[in-house]
C-alpha cells in the first residue's frame, strides 16, 4: 500500500454504515430513561459529533454539564447499548458502499485498522454487527463515551495502537476516514491523513471546504485514490 500507513481509523455512521435512525431513536429511549427527557432530540444533528458533546448539547437547558454528563456516561453506556440491541433488528441497517469490502481488502494488505467514532463504546459493535462486520475486525478503537471534545479520540486511538503494535508509530502513518468536516478536522488535530467520503452527513461543498487530502465519492474510490497502487 502507499508509503507506510500503519493504522486507518474508520469513522462508522455515514461512513463505514447508514444506521437508518436505530442511533437516534436508541438515544431518545435511553435518554428518556437516564435523564428523564428526549430533549429536542428530534431535530438534532448528530453529524461529526461525540455522543458526549451531543448529550450536552440536547441536555444544557435542564442544567446537566459537560462534566455531570460524564459523570452518568456508565449508566448512559449501558442504557443505550441495551435500547440499541433491542430495536436495531427493526431499521434497514446497511454498510456504505464499498465498506466491507475495502475493509477486507485492508486486512489483506496489513494496516492495523481501528474506529474512531463519536458512538459510545457500547454502541458501536452493536451498529457494526448489523451492517456485516465484525468488531474484532477493527483492533483499536476511540469513542464517544471517552470525550466530549472529538479532536482528543484520535490521540487515543494512536496510543492504543502503539501499545498493541509495540512500535513506534507516528502521527503522519495515521487515516482518518469519515464524513463530515469534524472528521478532517480531528485528523487535522492530530496530523494525520484527512480522508472524507460524500456517504454521510455533510455536502460537498462542506467537505471541500474543510480542506481534506483526499475527497471521495464513496469508499469503492479509496484503494485507487489513497493508496495509490501506481506507487506501490
Amino acid at each position: 500500500m502507499a508509503a507506510s500507513y500503519q493504522l486507518v481509523l474508520f469513522d462508522i455512521d455515514g461512513t463505514l454504515l447508514w444506521p437508518k435512525g436505530a442511533g437516534r431513536e436508541s438515544t431518545r429511549r435511553a435518554m428518556r430513561e437516564v435523564f428523564g427527557t428526549e430533549a429536542a432530540i428530534d431535530n438534532h444533528s448528530f453529524g461529526g459529533k461525540t455522543d458526549w458533546f451531543t448529550l450536552h448539547e440536547l441536555l444544557a437547558e435542564q442544567g446537566y454539564t459537560e462534566d455531570r454528563i460524564g459523570q452518568l456516561m456508565p449508566i448512559y453506556e449501558q442504557t443505550v447499548a441495551r435500547h440499541l440491541a433491542e430495536i436495531i433488528g427493526s431499521f434497514p441497517v446497511q454498510p456504505c458502499p464499498g465498506a466491507l469490502e475495502l475493509v477486507a481488502d485492508l486486512r489483506q494488505r496489513g494496516p492495523l485498522l481501528g474506529v474512531l467514532t463519536g458512538n459510545v463504546s457500547t454502541t458501536a459493535p452493536i451498529k457494526l454487527r448489523a451492517a456485516g462486520f465484525d468488531p474484532a475486525w477493527f483492533a483499536v478503537g476511540a469513542y464517544g463515551s471517552e470525550a466530549a471534545d472529538r479532536n482528543l479520540l484520535p490521540f487515543l486511538a494512536l496510543e492504543r495502537a502503539r501499545q498493541l503494535l509495540r512500535q513506534p508509530v507516528v502521527p503522519e502513518q495515521v487515516v482518518i476516514v469519515g464524513d463530515t468536516p469534524a472528521d478532517v478536522a480531528c485528523a487535522r488535530a492530530l496530523g494525520g491523513v484527512a480522508v472524507a467520503v460524500l456517504t454521510g452527513f455533510s455536502t460537498r461543498e462542506a467537505i471541500t471546504e474543510a480542506a481534506p487530502d483526499y475527497v471521495l465519492d464513496d469508499l469503492t474510490q479509496f484503494v485507487g485514490v489513497v493508496l495509490q497502487p501506481s506507487r506501490g
